[in-house]
């Protein structure tokens, strides 16, 4: 399986890093250059193997959801071939004899699965380093898509990071971060990981879709689409479709209820009254004296009489007669 490998030296000659352009592949701007810098320490660093259930995941996510194909493809590739390119791991900040992810989750799940080691390089480092490098190895790779590094984005920024850090570690342009928290901003986190990571998705897409979140009621819209049971059934860049046409089409207004048409009626002696109640779909005749009932009850007896009259009259009226 063909990857990036920032630790291409550390299985083979100490010319690999300047042969095979990874480590230059990266953007060097602001804080990512001392980064790359410790890169270049780690590929003269010595591989440890780890028992992978002692090695816990990042502390922030950058996957949605995994490619099963790939990784199943990862699989068979370590289990034919070992494990090419050692993983790289902190010591975890919290729990003493066990480790945290910087990059290689996918390793080491292959790893448990096949019930092996998990190569590895340990650096001490701390938060910021962490989401730095984490961040700059995925920029490394073609596999994760915008939304994923848009969440990723976010997710670190709420835990306390500067957007220098966060551009740093994901080699963005002002343009690139600017819509990114466009995105985030106007398209709930619920409604974006129902849609999934959209590969085929890019940043332009999902910054027209945040534009179109900004009408008023479309975000509860959008939660109204992805709730539908059959949404999840398609792939993820049909979701995205489906989601955006559904965002896009003109609100349905319901239809304004009609003002019931009310009016009274009283005979000359006025020993009777009644309350004409017509909504255009319920005519209700109410009424009320010591004589409502015995009328009500005689009209309740002539209603055959007065519905075949009635049906005459419209009969006459579509004749000319």
């Amino acid at each position: 399986m063909a990857r990036k490998d920032i630790f291409g030296s550390v299985m083979g000659p100490a010319t690999a890093i300047a042969d095979g352009q990874d480590v230059s592949s990266y953007a060097v701007r602001g804080a990512s250059r001392s980064i790359i810098q410790s890169f270049e320490e780690l590929s003269k660093s010595s591989v440890v193997d780890l028992d992978p259930a002692l090695v816990d995941t990042s502390f922030v996510s950058d996957r949605m959801d995994d490619d099963d194909a790939a990784f199943q493809e990862l699989l068979t590739a370590i289990r034919e071939r070992g494990q090419d390119s050692p993983i790289l791991v902190r010591p975890h900040p919290e729990t003493s004899g066990r480790f945290q992810t910087v990059f290689g989750h996918r390793r080491v799940r292959v790893a448990r699965q096949l019930q092996r080691p998990v190569r590895a390089v340990v650096k001490k480092m701390d938060d910021r380093d962490h989401v730095i490098a984490q961040g700059q190895e995925n920029a490394a790779r073609a596999d994760l898509s915008f939304i994923e590094r848009t969440l990723f984005a976010d997710r670190v920024l709420k835990r306390g990071h500067s957007p220098e850090t966060v551009k740093s570690a994901l080699a963005l342009d002002d343009t690139t971060f600017s819509k990114m928290r466009s995105v985030i901003g106007n398209i709930p986190e619920q409604v974006i990981v129902a849609v999934g990571a959209a590969k085929g998705i890019g940043r332009d897409r999902w910054w027209q879709l945040a534009k179109l979140m900004e009408h008023p009621g479309a975000a509860a819209r959008a939660e109204e689409c992805v709730a539908i049971a059959d949404f999840a059934q398609p792939g993820s860049e049909a979701r995205f479709a489906r989601l955006f046409e559904f965002v896009s089409a003109p609100a349905k207004r319901p239809r304004a209820p009609s003002k019931p048409q009310e009016r009274a009626w009283v005979p000359q002696d006025k020993s009777v009254r009644a309350k004409i109640t017509d909504t255009g779909k319920v005519f209700t005749l109410a009424l009320k004296s010591k004589e409502a009932s015995p009328f009500g009850a005689f009209i309740a007896g002539k209603l055959d009489e007065l519905f075949e009259a009635f049906r005459e009259s419209e009969m006459a009226k579509k004749t000319g007669d």
